[in-house]
């Protein structure tokens, strides 16, 4: 792979100042949630590592993954593509096309074995041979396997290639099948979403080339720095679910007021991803901050799970006795029976104090 620039090597070609490099690379490691002390370890990976080969294929999907990570803004994703990765093949953005596409395919896996990322965008159809989804006029599948038989490590770009998303819904007629279950000896990565947050997959490939292993994963296998706590543990709207204030319908009082969307079906309270904190649109907003509530796009099975707005039935927040559904109700008559205990303390004293004065009198 010597042959492959660096990435220092493409920024200094660029103009930019060793100043500006050192910069970016604090920037990078605040990022990723790391502590000050490795932006040195970041900046020392980057002067020496040469940038790697990721060839990026797309299945049954949308290319909304790809439209996000276009989108993002911490890094630019012109840097990660332009600088930090050699982005070798990606048939929705090369200007090759054909049997010249393919023949880069063929040239990378050979050239750089077991030293390039796979990335997937959606997901291979297994039902009729593969036949609904056809790439270089053969299935998809086939063009994994083949991709990834070399393959240092497979990331799985949003919930099509993780969990297999609405093309695998019921009844799911072409078979449509998430990566994990087609290539079975590989490290895979998955970030979910529909698509997933731009900086979210622009920091796991930054995190990958920097410290050249794959990120800390969960039991399913998304990244803890951003999959590890749910939407709901960060939201700013938490402390009105905590207080039992809700929207109950569209356009209320509630909803007027920012009051807490799990009655109107957010999922929330059962979806791991960092739309709370990293939010879209360069750290702007995100769905529950527009007044609508999260759909759980980046959990396994969310378009199979009934009406988007059905509300969640086992969230318990106080206890193991009470739920969601409860806590207004119970909040009202705690309220009401403090007030009652109040009045009926008030009622004790002011009996006391005439029975006092009566004796005084006497």
């Amino acid at each position: 792979m010597s042959g492959i620039e660096t990435f220092y090597d493409v920024m200094r070609r660029q103009g930019i100042s060793r100043r500006s490099f050192l910069k970016f690379c604090s920037l990078t490691a605040a990022a990723l949630g790391l502590e000050p002390a490795y932006a040195g370890k970041i900046a020392q990976a980057m002067e020496t590592r040469p940038r790697t080969p990721v060839l990026w294929l797309h299945g049954l999907e949308c290319t909304c993954c790809s439209e996000s990570f276009i989108r993002s803004a911490h890094p630019l994703a012109k840097d990660v593509v332009l600088s930090m990765i050699s982005l070798d093949y990606d048939d929705t953005i090369m200007t090759a096309a054909g049997h010249q596409a393919e023949a880069i395919l063929d040239e990378i896996t050979t050239k750089y074995k077991g030293n390039y990322i796979l990335a997937v965008e959606g997901n291979p159809p297994l039902n009729q041979d593969g036949m609904s989804c056809i790439i270089g006029g053969k299935p998809f599948v086939e063009q994994l396997k083949r991709v990834a038989k070399d393959c240092k490590a497979i990331i799985s770009w949003g919930s099509c290639a993780s969990w297999g998303c609405v093309q695998a819904a019921r009844p799911n007629p072409t078979q449509a099948t998430p990566v994990h279950k087609v290539i079975l000896d590989k490290p895979i990565i998955k970030v979910p979403g529909c698509p997933p947050i731009a900086e979210v997959m622009t920091a796991v490939i930054t995190y990958m080339l920097t410290f050249d292993r794959i990120p800390e994963l969960d039991r399913q296998g998304r990244p803890k720095m951003f999959y590890g706590q749910r939407i709901h543990d960060k939201c700013y709207r938490r402390p009105h679910f905590d207080a039992g204030q809700f929207v109950e319908e569209w356009d209320d009082e509630g909803a007027r007021k920012g009051y807490c969307l799990y009655k109107v079906g957010c999922k929330g309270p059962t979806t791991y991803n960092a739309c709370s904190t990293t939010r879209w649109n360069g750290g702007v907003s995100f769905p529950i901050q527009s007044g609508h509530g999260c759909i759980g796009c980046s959990e396994d099975g969310f378009w199979d799970k009934g009406s988007f707005y059905d509300r969640l039935t086992t969230v318990r927040p106080f206890g193991i006795e009470g739920n969601a559904d409860q806590i207004g109700g119970t909040v009202a008559g705690v309220v009401g029976a403090a007030a009652a205990a109040h009045a009926a303390v008030s009622a004790i004293k002011r009996a006391r104090h005439r029975n006092e004065e009566k004796s005084e009198e006497k």
